[in-house]
C-alpha cells in the first residue's frame, strides 16, 4: 500500500469515528501536527486520555474496509478530492470559524471555493417574486465576479444556483447529504451543471444520506465560506434564519431583503432587519458592502499561495481581488494574457478562457480584481472590455 493511500485511510477512518464532531477531530490532528495516521495511533495508545470510547473506539480499531475502499473509488474518480484543513488551499474564511470541518468532500473545482463567494438563502417555499429577486441578484453577483453559496434546496436556494449556472458564474452548493447524494433529487441535473464551473461541497462522507440535523451543520459552512449571507425570503421559523444567525456570530456581513408586510415569507427578513441586518434592494449594494472584504481576502490568498508548492492542483492565479496592483502586478504573466486577449469591444468569460488557457472561476477573479482598479468594465450580458 503507498503512503498516500495509508494517509488517506487514516483520514477516512478518522472522519467516520462515530460520535466524533469537527472539534474533538481538529484537536487530535492537532497534537498530531495535521498527520492522521499518527493522530489515529496516538487515540487508539491512550483512548480515555482523547475521549475515545464505545463505539468510536471500536470502529477506530476496527474500521469497515469495505467502507473505506469505496470512499476509495469515490475519490479517485476525476474531480473528486478529500480537501484537508492542513492543506495549503483550504478556505481560510472557513478555518476561521468556530468548529470548523477537519476536512470537505469536493465534487467539481475545489478552487472555486477560494474565489470571495456571497452566501444566497431563503425559504424553500419561496414565492414567484422571491425566485424571481433570487434569480436576478445571482445574475448581477456572478457577473461581478463573486461566487455564489448556497445550499442545493428547493426554492430561492435552487434559483440561486440556476440563474448562476445560467450566467455562466462559479457557484457552489454545500449540501446536507454525502457528496455523491443529491437531495432534492431533482436537482440532480442541476447539480451536474454546477460541477462543470464550480463544488460541490460536504462535511459528510460518500454515502451518507439526508437527516434533518445534517442540514443546520450544514448552513454553518455556507455561512463559513462566505464573505457575507443574503437572505431573499424567510419565514420567522425559517433555517435561512440559522444560517444569517451563524453568519453574524461568524463577523460576516448579513443582508436581508424588505418584503410585503402582508407576506408572512419576509417576516423573517424583517427581523433580521431590526436585529441589525443590512437592507439591500439591490445586487450592487452587496456588492458594493463585501468589496473592501474581498480585497482583504484577495490579498491574503495572494501571499499564501505565492508560497505553494509546484504541484498544488489549483488554478487560480493568486484568487486576486485586492484593492491596488500589487507591486508585481504588471508583470504577472497570467494578467498579461488576459490583458492581451481583452479589447475594447465586450468579450464573454468563456471567450477569454479560449484566448488565454486559463479556468473561468481564475478568470472572474482576476477579471473582478481589474475592474475595481479601474482597467476593466462590466457589460450587460455578463461580458468584459477595456476602459479607456
Amino acid at each position: 500500500m503507498e503512503a498516500s493511500e495509508i494517509i488517506t485511510r487514516a483520514w477516512l477512518t478518522l472522519i467516520r469515528a462515530p460520535g466524533v464532531g469537527g472539534a474533538k477531530l481538529r484537536r487530535w490532528l492537532d497534537e498530531a501536527d495535521g498527520d492522521a495516521a499518527r493522530a489515529l495511533d496516538t487515540v487508539l495508545g491512550a483512548p480515555a486520555v482523547h475521549g475515545a470510547e464505545g463505539d468510536t473506539l471500536a470502529w477506530l480499531r476496527h474500521p469497515d474496509p469495505k467502507r473505506l475502499e469505496l470512499d476509495l473509488v469515490w475519490l479517485d474518480a476525476p474531480g473528486h478530492r478529500l480537501l484537508r484543513y492542513t492543506e495549503i488551499d483550504f478556505p481560510p474564511l472557513l478555518a476561521e470559524i468556530p468548529g470548523a470541518p477537519a476536512a470537505l468532500f469536493v465534487n467539481g473545482h475545489s478552487e472555486a471555493l477560494l474565489l470571495p463567494q456571497v452566501a444566497m438563502v431563503g425559504a424553500r417555499n419561496a414565492s414567484a417574486a422571491g425566485l424571481d429577486h433570487a434569480r436576478d441578484f445571482a445574475r448581477t453577483l456572478a457577473a461581478s465576479g463573486l461566487a455564489v453559496t448556497s445550499g442545493l434546496a428547493d426554492g430561492i436556494d435552487g434559483a440561486a444556483h440556476q440563474a448562476t449556472v445560467a450566467a455562466d458564474g462559479v457557484t457552489v452548493a454545500v449540501m446536507g447529504t454525502g457528496p455523491d447524494r443529491v437531495y432534492p433529487r431533482q436537482h440532480r441535473e442541476l447539480a451536474a451543471r454546477i460541477v462543470e464551473r464550480g463544488a460541490l461541497v460536504s462535511e459528510f462522507p460518500p454515502g451518507t444520506e439526508a437527516r434533518p440535523h445534517h442540514f443546520p451543520r450544514r448552513n454553518r459552512l455556507i455561512a463559513g465560506l462566505s464573505l457575507g449571507t443574503l437572505v431573499i425570503e424567510a419565514s420567522l421559523r425559517s433555517g435561512s434564519l440559522i444560517t444569517a444567525r451563524l453568519a453574524s456570530e461568524q463577523g460576516r456581513e448579513v443582508f436581508a431583503l424588505p418584503g410585503s408586510i402582508h407576506n408572512p415569507l419576509a417576516k423573517g427578513c424583517h427581523r433580521l432587519i431590526r436585529d441589525g441586518a443590512r437592507l439591500v434592494e439591490t445586487a450592487d449594494e452587496v456588492t458594493e458592502a463585501l468589496t473592501p472584504m474581498a480585497q482583504a481576502l484577495g490579498a491574503q490568498l495572494a501571499e499564501r499561495l505565492a508560497q505553494a508548492p509546484p504541484e498544488l492542483p489549483i488554478e487560480v492565479a493568486a484568487a486576486p481581488v485586492s484593492s491596488e496592483p500589487a507591486p508585481g502586478w504588471c508583470g504577472d504573466g497570467d494578467y498579461q494574457r488576459l490583458l492581451a486577449a481583452l479589447g475594447h469591444d465586450p468579450v464573454a468569460l468563456d471567450t477569454l478562457a479560449q484566448r488565454t488557457g486559463l479556468e473561468t472561476s481564475a478568470l472572474s477573479s482576476m477579471l473582478l480584481m481589474l475592474e475595481l482598479d479601474g482597467v476593466v468594465e462590466t457589460c450587460p450580458g455578463g461580458r468584459y472590455q477595456r476602459r479607456g
